[in-house]
């Protein structure tokens, strides 16, 4: 079966299922496995390179009210790829392709001359949903054994940082679980939705200003003055760690962002979003032991790639790093 994916999320899991060698088209923001670097990419962004957060999301606003996608298909190099099944996603608006117009694209692709491709469409909101939709996609291309596989292992996981936190909580039944924030985007600030807050209860946290299965909305700085999180993890939604640190001391802060717990704690943490917090695919998982970590103090066990413990604002308006091993 010949397949294009037009989400990151979905190229892992196609390949974590070992569906790798039948993938015949991705996204030009398909870079995990290293594999998948390799193969035609059809999907692209209108977005110019460059733009500062702030820029991007003024440029998601507009062109989200006038019901435009930022993202486009070269349907010429898809049709003479000729995918038998396309993947892509119903979940993030900002993220997603013009579906009624696609799906028009879809049924005309070919002219006849062969079938039009079948289009499963993820939308997942939670972690089970994103476990169930590994197994839909295993079904869909003939790897329902080994779909199933993954999604056990990865359920055995999410129960041994569940049971881990429990016993942190039991350990310490006195103290309140510590308030997260996780901020999805840094400028304007976002809170992190649909499956963050759920890792993070997981983890041994409560979330604050944010809902499990809920899309992520814009928060103000009174909002977070007045949670007054004890811990903040920084995870913009389509950045790596080095670039989400850079992102973040180039912010300037307000006053009221050094009288936080987390700031006058040290508790300031930069995460890879990209490949552990916003696509929803098997690594999310990893970001939930990331989260486990952080929420317990213990950053020094993982891979230094995968989270940075920031510092507070210095007298510039800048930061100070504090470290991985917090």
């Amino acid at each position: 079966m010949r397949v294009a994916s037009f989400l990151p999320s979905a190229t892992e899991i196609l390949f974590a299922i070992g569906a790798g060698p039948e993938v015949c088209a991705v996204t030009f923001e398909c870079d995990y496995p290293a594999e998948a670097q390799a193969l035609p990419q059809v999907v692209f962004s209108h977005l110019p390179p460059g733009l500062t957060p702030a820029e991007i999301d003024a440029i998601v606003s507009a062109e989200g009210a006038q019901g435009r996608s930022l993202y486009f298909v070269d349907l010429p190099r898809l049709e003479a790829l000729r995918p038998e099944l396309v993947v892509l996603q119903d979940l993030c608006r900002v993220c997603a392709l013009d579906s009624p117009t696609l799906a028009r694209d879809m049924a005309q692709l070919g002219g006849g001359a062969w079938p039009a491709p079948r289009v499963v469409s993820l939308s997942a909101h939670s972690l089970e949903g994103v476990f169930g939709e590994i197994e839909l996609l295993g079904e869909a291309v003939g790897r329902a054994p080994e779909a199933r596989a993954l999604t056990a292992g990865l359920r055995a996981r999410v129960e041994a940082v569940r049971r881990g936190a429990g016993c942190a909580q039991e350990s310490a039944s006195s103290r309140p679980r510590p308030r997260v924030l996780c901020l999805e985007w840094l400028d304007p600030l976002f809170q992190g939705g649909h499956w963050i807050p759920e890792m993070v209860e997981l983890a041994g946290g409560e979330p604050v200003l944010a809902t499990a299965g809920e899309k992520s909305v814009r928060i103000g700085w009174e909002q977070v003055r007045a949670a007054d999180p004890e811990i903040v993890v920084a995870m913009p939604c389509g950045y790596h760690l080095a670039e989400t640190v850079a992102q973040f001391r180039s912010l300037a802060m307000p006053p009221a962002w050094r009288q936080l717990s987390a700031v006058r704690h040290g508790a300031v943490y930069a995460v890879d979003g990209t490949a552990y917090f916003s696509r929803p695919g098997p690594r999310l998982v990893d970001g939930l032991e990331i989260l486990a970590a952080i929420v317990r103090g213990e950053l020094a066990g993982l891979p230094p790639e995968s989270a940075l413990r920031l510092g507070q604002a210095n007298s510039e308006g800048t930061h100070d790093n504090f470290g991985a091993s917090a």
